[in-house]
């Protein structure tokens, strides 16, 4: 029996959750080996939170695929925020394992940060620029992209002064200046935003991958 795009969409999803929870398991395995190790500090992880973000988004949207022809529009509004997260995380991790290396510390990158970081994003990224069955996305969502990043940073300030710990550098006072701290918040919000603003233009551009090309001259 032939299956169609749609429900390929729906099995990769359900994939892509799979691997994703497989990753968290085993990122949440590996840091149980740390001396610093609490459970509050894993789940404190903007990479966390935005990781099972996407497993929600991963099943939410297998379902959907599974039993509809379309997305609903709120459905690829909270999709494009999720993407947009998870692709940061990816961004943000990769440029701090490259600081790492003029500050004298070196981060590890385990299979399950691997996964984290990069190839589940990329994956996401994939499903959001060929999936012909997204609703389109208005820039007016450039309005609250902002606000859970905003939201957490408070909350992880707050945190960070209480329990004496801080989930990354750029946010510990003792490891960077105010400005300096200033500056990386700043960079990650602009990359937010933009990353949100691109995936919204692409809902306004149909891709058309290998399996909806035909040959010249011929129907369908």
């Amino acid at each position: 029996m032939r299956i169609s795009v749609r429900t390929s969409f729906g099995i990769g999803r359900l994939l892509l959750a799979a691997v994703q929870v497989a990753a968290l398991v085993g990122n949440f395995d590996y840091v149980l080996g740390f001396a610093t190790f609490a459970t509050g500090n894993f789940f404190s992880y903007f990479t966390i939170q935005s990781a099972i973000a996407a497993v929600v988004m991963f099943v939410v949207g297998a379902v959907l695929a599974l039993r509809t022809q379309e997305d609903p529009p709120w459905f690829d509004l909270f999709r494009s925020l999720v993407t947009t997260y998870i692709i940061v995380s990816g961004i943000v991790f990769a440029l701090m394992v490259i600081q790492s290396n003029t500050r004298d510390y070196r981060i590890d990158v385990p299979w399950s940060d691997q996964v984290l970081h990069f190839w589940v994003p990329a994956f996401a990224l994939l499903d959001w620029l060929f999936d012909p069955h997204k609703a389109r996305v208005s820039v007016r969502i450039l309005r609250w992209v902002a606000l859970y990043p905003l939201v957490w940073g408070v909350f992880t300030l707050v945190r960070g002064a209480s329990v004496g710990w801080y989930p990354y550098f750029f946010l510990d006072s003792a490891q960077v200046t105010p400005l300096e701290m200033l500056l990386y918040c700043a960079i990650c919000l602009l990359i937010i935003v933009g990353i949100t603003a691109t995936l919204a233009a692409t809902t306004r551009v149909h891709l058309s991958p290998w399996w909806e090309r035909r040959e010249p001259g011929r129907g369908r």
